[in-house]
C-alpha cells in the first residue's frame, strides 16, 4: 500500500524542513548588509500591504493625576478614519525643561487587560496576577525609572476587544484577521500603523525629546516592536521582550501564534530574526527567559544568533545586546533600564 498522509500538522513541518525564506540574511560583509537591507525592508513593506491613511490625531487627556512617584494621564487619539486609540501615559512628577524627557513606547502583549496591566493597574486580583507572574508592568517602572511612557492598546485588546456574538471561544485576532484578509487588510499592519501614529503622539507632548523615543514589548508587543522598530527610524533603540524565534518551530510546527502577529507570504521572504535585523544600526535588546515555554530558550537562542550575524554584518555587534533571566515568559528587566538609559538617556 502507497505511504499516506493525513496530518495536517506533519504537512507544515514537512513543508517548512530545510526551508530558508527568499531573503533570509546569507552575508557576512557591511556591502552585502546594505543590499540586503533595502531589499528586506521591500519585501516586508509588500508583505505588509497597504497601510491606512493618517488623520488629526484630535488627542484628548481623559484625566491627569498624582499616583505616587508619577503622574498617570488616560489619553485617547484618533490613527484613520474609523479607528481611535486609548492610551496610558506615565510621567515622572518631577518637572523638566520642555522637550527633554526621553519616551518608551510600551506593547503589551496578548494578555487579558491590554495596555492597564503594562501600566501597573491592579484592579483586580487577575489584574495583579498577570503583572506579578510576568514581571508585567514595565511602562509603570521605567516611568519610575525618569522615562516619558504610552501604553496604548492594540486592536482587539483592552479598551478595542469586541465580544464574539457568534462563537465567543475564538480567538479574537484571529476572527479579525479572516475578516482583514478578504478586504486585503491585515491587523498587524493596523497595530503597526497605530504605534507610528502613537510616535506622532509622542512627539507633540511638550515633555517629550523627538530624537529620543524608544519602544519595548513582550510577546506579541515584541513581534509588534520588531515589525515598527524596522520601518521606523523614528525609535532610537528597542527591546524585544521574548519573541524573536524561528517561525519554524513556534509557528508552523507548534501553532503559538495569533491572526494578529502574522501577514500572508512573510515567512516565504524573511524569518523573524530578519525583521528585527532591519532595525540595525540602531541600537537592540533581545530578551530572553530560560523557562519560557511560551517561545522556548534554545528559539529565543537561535533567534538572537540570526540576529547576531546581522548586525555584525553592519559593523554594528556592540549595538545588539542580550538579557536572559531565570524566569518564565516575562519581562526579564534586567539590562532594559541602563539599555535605555545609556540609548536615549544619554543620548545629545
Amino acid at each position: 500500500m502507497a505511504s499516506r498522509h493525513f496530518s495536517s500538522k506533519a504537512y507544515w513541518e514537512n513543508r517548512c524542513n530545510g526551508f530558508t525564506p527568499k531573503f533570509s540574511f546569507q552575508g557576512q560583509t557591511p556591502k552585502e548588509w546594505t543590499v540586503w537591507n533595502k531589499t528586506a525592508r521591500k519585501a516586508l513593506l509588500s508583505c505588509l500591504g497597504p497601510f491606512p491613511q493618517k488623520v488629526l490625531l484630535s488627542a484628548e487627556t481623559e484625566y491627569s493625576v498624582k499616583d505616587g512617584p508619577v503622574i498617570r494621564e488616560r489619553v485617547i487619539f484618533d490613527s484613520e478614519e474609523f479607528a481611535s486609540i486609548p492610551a496610558i501615559v506615565l510621567r515622572p512628577t518631577n518637572p523638566s525643561p520642555e522637550k527633554s524627557l526621553p519616551a518608551i513606547l510600551c506593547c503589551h502583549a496578548h494578555g487579558s487587560f491590554g495596555k492597564d496591566t503594562v501600566a501597573g493597574l491592579r484592579s483586580t486580583p487577575e489584574h495583579v496576577s498577570e503583572i506579578d507572574r510576568m514581571n508585567y508592568d514595565y511602562a509603570l517602572q521605567m516611568a519610575k525609572a525618569g522615562f516619558f511612557t504610552l501604553a496604548p492598546d492594540l486592536r482587539g485588546f483592552g479598551e478595542r476587544r469586541d465580544k464574539q456574538d457568534i462563537s465567543p471561544t475564538r480567538d479574537n485576532c484571529d476572527v479579525n484577521y479572516v475578516k482583514g484578509s478578504i478586504l486585503g487588510a491585515f491587523p498587524l499592519t493596523l497595530n503597526i500603523h497605530d504605534m507610528m501614529v502613537c510616535i506622532d503622539y509622542l512627539e507633540t507632548r511638550p515633555e517629550v525629546h523627538p530624537e529620543k523615543i524608544g519602544m519595548m514589548g513582550l510577546s506579541q508587543g515584541g513581534a509588534v516592536t520588531a515589525f515598527t522598530a524596522a520601518l521606523d527610524n523614528r525609535i532610537k533603540a528597542a527591546d524585544i521582550i521574548g519573541y524573536v524565534n524561528p517561525w519554524a518551530g513556534f509557528g508552523l510546527s507548534r501553532g503559538n501564534f495569533c491572526g494578529s502577529q502574522v501577514v500572508p507570504d512573510i515567512y516565504r521572504f524573511l524569518d523573524t530574526h530578519d525583521i528585527a535585523g532591519l532595525i540595525a544600526p540602531r541600537p537592540l535588546l533581545l530578551e530572553m527567559g530560560l523557562y519560557d515555554d511560551c517561545f522556548y530558550f534554545q528559539d529565543l537562542w537561535k533567534g538572537f544568533e540570526g540576529v547576531q550575524r546581522i548586525y555584525r554584518a553592519a559593523g554594528v555587534e556592540a549595538k545588539l545586546e542580550s538579557d536572559i533571566g531565570t524566569c518564565g515568559h516575562a519581562f526579564v528587566g534586567k539590562q532594559a533600564f541602563n539599555f535605555f538609559s545609556q540609548n536615549l538617556l544619554s543620548k545629545a
